[in-house]
């Protein structure tokens, strides 16, 4: 399936799901500036009084566009109850094309700091993967400042010590696998990355 087809359908299904809401790409897609390592952004706005059922029936949603393989939600508004950020994985998909869906209901406001999730509420380790991931977009696009950055925010994340060895697959790697070995259920994710920065940087080193 191609992004622009999953990214319509997944508009279509959310859409068709919740009475009274809308969804709409956000982002990249949006503008018409992605390029080939772009993920999905959608904000689907629901009518007051209904992010919970939303939010209750929303992977079940997903999953009749496309096998999903993880929901995980942001630590932005995680006690809100208002708004929620998810990031979704489906199977058989591109790692690139996650699904960054703002659920807002439509009378939410900027949100509180207070609703921001606390230590032990949300995953370090798969966030720390999501750097790696994000190192490898980086990486491609040129931008290895960014990729610096990302490597080195994931491995203070779980207390990883950063060291370079000058290859950007090495740094991958390393942080992936720490990451997997903080949290067991993102071993297999964790090697589908290094397999992906492999397949996309190999022979390029750190300048």
């Amino acid at each position: 399936m191609k992004r622009d087809v999953l990214a319509d359908r997944i508009i279509g299904a959310l859409a068709v799901s919740c009475p009274g809401s809308r969804a709409q790409l956000r982002g990249s897609l949006r503008t018409g500036t992605a390029d080939e390592y772009s993920d999905i952004d959608v904000e689907w706005l629901v009518p007051d009084g209904g992010l919970a059922g939303c939010l209750a029936s929303v992977r079940a949603t997903l999953e009749r566009v496309q096998p999903v393989a993880a929901v995980r939600t942001a630590p932005d508004w995680f006690h809100s109850t208002r708004q929620r950020l998810l990031f979704v994985r489906f199977a058989e998909v591109s790692l690139f094309w996650r699904l960054d869906l703002a659920v807002r209901e439509v009378g939410a406001g900027p949100g509180d700091p207070a609703d921001h999730a606390r230590d032990g509420e949300w995953s370090k380790p798969a966030s720390a993967l999501a750097n790696a991931l994000g190192a490898i977009k980086a990486v491609a696009r040129g931008r290895y400042e960014d990729a610096r950055g990302l490597l080195s925010r994931g491995c203070s994340r779980i207390d990883e010590i950063d060291v370079s060895t000058g290859s950007w697959v090495d740094g991958i790697t390393r942080l992936a696998r720490a990451a997997a070995s903080r949290e067991a259920e993102l071993t297999a994710l964790a090697e589908e990355t290094i397999s992906l920065a492999r397949e996309e940087l190999s022979g390029r080193t750190q300048s």
